[in-house]
Order: C-alpha cells, then sequence, then structure tokens
C-alpha cells in the first residue's frame, strides 16, 4: 500500500476482513512504532474501527490503550485518535452497545491522558481535533476535564490553524452549553 487513498485502505482491510485473526496482527503491527510499515497499519486499523467493525478493537482495548500514548509518527497518531473520538462517541450514544459494556475506567484514563498530551504537543489539525471531541465526551462524567480542556483551547489551540480554532469555538461552544 503506497498511500492512504479509500481504495488501498479498504483492499488492505477486506484481507483482514476475511480473516478477523489477522486483526490482533494488525494491532501489533500498529505499535511497532520503530518500523514505517506501522503507519500503513494504523490506516487500516483506523478504516476498519470506522467503517467496519469498531467493536473488532474490543478484545484488544487494554493493548490499544495502553500503547497510544507510545506512538510517534504523525500519521499514526491521526488514525488512532480517530479510533479514539469514535470510541467516545460509541461510550456515550444513547444506543446500548458494546463499547458502553467493554470499555473499562482504566481504558478511559489512559484516552484522556494521551488525548491532554496530544493537545499539549506540536500535533496535526486532525489529532487536535478528534481528540477534543473526545475528551469532550469524556468530560461529561469526569467534571474536571471541561475546565481543562476549556483553558487548554483558549490558551494555546484557538491562537493556531484556523481549523483549530473553528473547531475549538465548536467545542467551547458545547461546553458552556453545559454549565
Amino acid at each position: 500500500m503506497e498511500n492512504p487513498k479509500k481504495e488501498n485502505r479498504q483492499r488492505v482491510a477486506d484481507i483482514v476482513l476475511e480473516n478477523q485473526n489477522l486483526f490482533k496482527e494488525l494491532i501489533s503491527i500498529t505499535f511497532d512504532i520503530e518500523n514505517k510499515v506501522s503507519i500503513k497499519a494504523a490506516w487500516v486499523l483506523e478504516w476498519i474501527c470506522t467503517h467496519h467493525h469498531l467493536e473488532w478493537i474490543l478484545p484488544h482495548l487494554d493493548a490499544f490503550t495502553s500503547k497510544i500514548a507510545s506512538l510517534k509518527f504523525d500519521s499514526a497518531i491521526r488514525p488512532c485518535a480517530k479510533i479514539c473520538e469514535h470510541l467516545a462517541t460509541a461510550y456515550y450514544a444513547k444506543n446500548e452497545n458494546e463499547i458502553k459494556k467493554k470499555l473499562t475506567h482504566l481504558q478511559i484514563e489512559a484516552i484522556i491522558e494521551t488525548g491532554f498530551d496530544w493537545l499539549i504537543t506540536p500535533q496535526k489539525i486532525a489529532v487536535r481535533a478528534y481528540t477534543m471531541n473526545t475528551l469532550y465526551f469524556f468530560g461529561l462524567e469526569k467534571k474536571w476535564i471541561h475546565p481543562e480542556l476549556k483553558y487548554l483551547i483558549e490558551t494555546k489551540i484557538i491562537h493556531e490553524s484556523k481549523g483549530c480554532k473553528a473547531r475549538g469555538k465548536f467545542i467551547l461552544s458545547l461546553i458552556a452549553k453545559r454549565t
């Protein structure tokens, strides 16, 4: 897979979708952070989780949440940040689902901690946008998150790119509605 075009990600995802046993290996490769192939594995992992089977990550949540902080390639962080956003969205969905049943408080804490790390370190716009959404959702239960998120947006993120500013303002408006 030479680039992350949709058809390339889907082509490789199809191989994993045909043999779910390969999913564990895909996660393993994603977190082989010294190997640039990990970037491509992260693209496919995100594609499967966001377009096909988010629930496939459930048996691997401990590995995923304990290792996301170790990612170092920008192109691997972005897809994992998107997976975190999808996990948070599913966790706070109105309908009952497996994510609500299986995502533990320790795993949520790991996502939150990594999310704040991503917001205070130099990251691409997409990572910041996905992470602000993720932290907003988890802040619905954990009351300390919204004030910290608000502070970071107002003092740092809102002064960055137009995309960060727009998402930051949107998240600030959501926080304001809750207070």
